[in-house]
């Protein structure tokens, strides 16, 4: 048969295969089709599905062939073509596989040629190539390979070649916490005695960390090991999960009582800090008695020469040191890298989410007068307990902490309502406040405002250190099969080792002057669960807290967060007030002390003066909404919110008159150009939808037609259903029907913004009919057709237009 006339399998199958193996590759050294990425999870609006066509931007990677030098030891890739392509088109896709896996060689063809690429650089030239019946051996690869690592001495090629723990159930790792293990491991095979691993929140640590100590462990380079943690349910649930095949050698160091017959320690840091009891115990243990010391979360002060942490390293120096951190630089003067070092590895939010590994957000900021203005109480102002005020400027850094804006508390909870109201009122929320005092405030005010709290006490829960009963619903949050509660309210207890994987919206209003607190806080929605349509997640912020977004951890680049006004300079200017980020965090939760949430026990805080104030109103000044692209940028939309009134009057100066608008509405070939118009005047469709009360229900026709013409609007889903009870359809085959039909449900949902939108095709339940392409061709004729059936369905949909409903 002619090799043209083979699909890419078949060539794969007749001649790829069989040269690998004629070369001396045994079945168990090479893997074909190796899944390395999901494909990142697209989100239009309220829509969210993941991207399954390998060849579209952010779609699964996938590697026709993955050769291993030792089990789990990529060596090489190879990226198969059609025989109609030069030997050399899959070189860059070979290229980029090759360097997601830490394979040193890259190979592409067509099935008539190899082209090899060398990037060891021990050959020249670094790219050749080689025919079909020459393909290098494993004993050629691993040979250059050991050369390149220079792997000479017994032991580290013993520790190297040690393969990773398999329990039978197909689990694997993840190809980026693979090249974690294995960058840790020649670290230490290597001699380096201070190890540091960077991975975003969310992609296993944990799993990592165990995959790691399991295989010193087994190959005996590493006999006694001790895991530090920072939380008690974090010991617990490693214990419990990925840490189970250590079995009977593990053991939890607990109730101040040093047992020296195991081999795999775990404990809390906070055992080992601040107290001198722990002290004393963790010096129970010869200074010799660990080889390793693993520190989960290694960001919490360990980088400070004189911290408790570093008395804790120090005493056990002879033992090698891994930092696990998703935030390794805090500040400026201290960092993890400063004693560390580098880090062998780091895998990035950004590359998680690219990857389709970590759930997308979206993040809304939102700015109140008084947080954007700042308050001033007039002289001989008294709060509510009848206390005179200090005058003197309050501001975003004050509220909550030295003087509470009960009105203020009631918009912000009257926003996270609003929002969850909108889009799901079951979906969980973590709302981050100031202290436990504030935290039960904002219960208060949203038990107020929430039906279904009133009908089920646990809807909305305060769960802090001092609250027992709160602290006693945490298992039930997380839990991803329990409703309740909905709505967690908390000052620090969750900032770590909660692992709830459902939060679908994180609610800012709690002042964080730290990095890694801020990275530990939405690391809580990072998670991503297909299962419970957790798809993405929400940051809503009232404290300005995603200022702190650019960072080299958080984006892979070093890049600054400035958003200058027409008339600002281009450089941005210093910060008269830069945020304090230096200052030691409180501990986190530890059974044996008092309070877990924060340094003042919950209250006022002894010796803090707080004002109670009731009368003073506060309204949203700005709303920021600000997303990472495709490209991984963050792009930022913002607007100032308007009144009613003011929207009447700029759609009037607008539009002119109803019959104008309906001119311009009918016969605008895409309503969509209709919105971006509002946008420029200042009014987008989440205004317009915030004036009126039923407005996230209403489409932007009926928006515009009722607020500035008083025309009696109709839902999205009333003019859908309208449409449905017509025959508008008939002359459409049933597939293209079905389709319609489902744009309709879109519009419904959405408006007719998604109708417009051909990507709305690559999404559920479109994506069962075929791809955009086919859709589009095979159902409808082209693309011009389909247009022109988008465009009768619209017509379809504003056939009763507002004139008509009042005649």
């Amino acid at each position: 048969m002619d090799i043209f006339s083979l699909s890419e399998r078949d060539i794969c199958t007749k001649y790829i295969t069989p040269a690998i193996q004629r070369a001396g590759w045994q079945q168990a050294q090479f893997r074909e089709e190796v899944r390395l990425t999901d494909g990142r999870v697209m989100v239009r609006g309220k829509l969210a599905a993941r991207i399954k066509n390998p060849d579209a931007k952010g779609g699964p990677k996938r590697a026709d062939y993955v050769l291993y030098a030792r089990p789990d030891l990529p060596i090489a890739v190879i990226e198969a073509k059609h025989a109609g392509f030069a030997v050399g088109q899959g070189m860059q896709q070979a290229l980029l596989y090759a360097d997601l896996l830490d394979a040193p060689f890259a190979i592409s063809t067509n099935g008539q040629a190899f082209l090899l690429h060398d990037r060891t650089g021990l050959t020249q030239p670094a790219e050749r190539e080689i025919p079909l019946d020459a393909f290098p051996s494993p004993d050629e690869l691993w040979s250059l390979y050991q050369e390149w690592k220079g792997w000479t001495e017994p032991h580290a090629l013993r520790l190297i070649e040690q393969p990773f723990h398999s329990d039978g159930s197909g689990k694997e790792p993840r190809y980026y916490q693979r090249v974690a293990v294995n960058r840790a491991i020649e670290a230490v095979a290597k001699g380096q005695q201070r190890v540091l691993l960077v991975m975003a929140t969310g992609t296993g640590k944990t799993y990592t960390a165990f995959q790691i100590i399991w295989r010193l462990w087994r190959a005996k380079a590493k006999k006694r090991i001790l895991f530090l943690a920072d939380r008690n349910i974090l010991v617990d649930q490693t214990m419990q999960q990925d840490f189970a095949p250590f079995g009977e050698v593990m053991h939890k160091v607990a109730n101040r009582e040093v047992k020296k017959n195991y081999e795999i320690y775990l404990a809390l840091y906070q055992a080992v800090t601040g107290r001198e009891e722990w002290k004393q115990i963790y010096r129970q243990f010869p200074a010799d008695f660990f080889d390793l010391v693993v520190i989960d979360e290694c960001h919490r002060g360990s980088a400070a020469d004189d911290s408790a942490w570093r008395d804790v390293l120090d005493y056990f120096s002879s033992a090698t040191h891994l930092g696990l951190t998703a935030t390794p630089k805090e500040t400026k003067e201290v960092s993890n890298i400063s004693y560390f070092g580098d880090p062998v590895y780091t895998y990035s939010l950004k590359q998680g989410i690219e990857d389709g590994f970590l759930a997308p957000y979206k993040v809304i900021r939102i700015a109140t007068d008084v947080d954007a203005l700042g308050y001033t109480p007039e002289k001989g102002k008294l709060d509510k307990l009848g206390q005179a005020v200090e005058q003197r400027q309050y501001n975003t850094k004050d509220f909550d902490r030295n003087l509470v804006l009960e009105r203020r508390t009631r918009l912000v909870a009257g926003k996270v309502w609003e929002y969850l109201k909108a889009t799901d009122p079951m979906a969980k929320t973590i709302v981050f406040c100031d202290d436990q005092d504030h935290a039960e405030r904002m219960r208060q005010e949203l038990v107020k405002i929430i039906p279904a709290a009133a009908s089920n006490r646990r809807y909305v829960m305060r769960i802090t250190g001092d609250d027992t009963e709160g602290k006693a619903q945490l298992s039930y949050f997380i839990d991803n099969d329990e409703a309740y509660p909905v709505i967690a309210t908390t000052s620090k207890l969750l900032t770590t080792g909660v692992d709830a994987k459902t939060c679908k919206l994180i609610v800012l209003d709690q002042n964080i002057n730290s990095m890694t607190e801020f990275k530990q806080i939405i690391g809580r929605g990072t998670r991503l669960r297909e299962d419970y349509q957790k798809l993405y997640f929400t940051i809503m912020d009232f404290k300005g807290a995603t200022r702190l977004f650019a960072d080299p951890d958080f984006d892979g680049e070093p890049v600054v967060i400035y958003e200058p006004k027409p008339d600002d300079p281009v450089v941005p200017p210093e910060d008269p007030n830069p945020p304090d980020i230096g200052e030691p965090e409180p501990p986190p939760y530890d059974p044996g002390s008092p309070g877990d949430d924060e340094t003042d026990g919950g209250g006022g805080g002894e010796g803090r003066l707080k004002y109670v104030i009731d009368d003073v109103n506060v309204r949203v000044a700005v709303e920021r909404s600000q997303y990472l692209d495709a490209d991984g940028k963050l792009i930022t939309e913002d607007y100032r919110v308007l009144l009613k009134d003011d929207i009447k009057k700029a759609l009037q100066a607008e539009f002119g008159s109803l019959t104008e608008f309906l001119r311009r509405w009918n016969s605008a070939e895409r309503k969509q150009a209709v919105l971006e118009e509002l946008i420029k005047q200042g009014v987008p469709l989440d205004i317009l939808q915030q004036a009126v009360p039923n407005g996230a229900e209403l489409d932007a026709f009926d928006l515009v037609a009722h607020v500035a013409f008083d025309q009696e609007p109709l839902t999205r889903r009333e003019r859908a259903n309208n449409v449905k009870k017509r025959d508008v359809f008939g002359q459409y085959g049933e597939q293209a029907r079905a389709v319609l039909e489902a744009l309709l449900d879109k519009f419904a949902d959405h408006g007719v913004q998604d109708l417009e939108d051909p990507k709305v095709l690559e999404l559920p339940p479109f994506d069962r009919l075929g791809s955009k392409t086919q859709i589009r061709r095979g159902l409808f004729g082209g693309a011009a057709q389909y247009t022109q059936a988008v465009q009768a369905l619209e017509r379809a949909l504003y056939d009763a237009d507002p004139e008509q409903q009042s005649a």
